[in-house]
């Protein structure tokens, strides 16, 4: 089952600059978690690649890895990369998030 999730080019170009300073990995895993807020959120790890199973998202060399039980909450979602005054982050846009705090890392459903 493809989950329909999309790298902008932001957060691509992001994941391969850190990734030039983590010779020994070569994702970023996004995963969602019970917690934070609003009820989920979201994890962010640099890992060394996928794992059986996961859902694999690349775009310009680029690779996100999504493990199945954080699939169902991803579903249609796009992953950026934000650089503003405030901070820099990776940002999701969840089209299946009823909620999300202020910080946009928990969400309900």
């Amino acid at each position: 089952m493809s989950a329909n999730i999309t790298l902008t080019e932001a957060a691509a170009k992001r994941i391969l600059e850190i990734l030039e300073d983590e010779p020994d990995k070569n994702a970023l895993r996004l995963a969602v978690q019970g917690g934070g807020c609003s009820g989920f959120q979201y994890d962010f790890q640099i890992v060394d690649g996928p794992e059986d199973g996961d859902e694999v998202i690349e775009r310009d060399g680029a690779m996100l890895v999504v493990d199945t039980a954080s699939l169902p909450f991803l579903f249609g979602a796009t992953v950026d990369f934000e650089d503003t005054l405030a901070g820099s982050r990776f940002v999701v846009e969840n089209p299946n998030a009823s909620s999300s705090c202020g910080c946009g890392v928990s969400f309900s459903i």
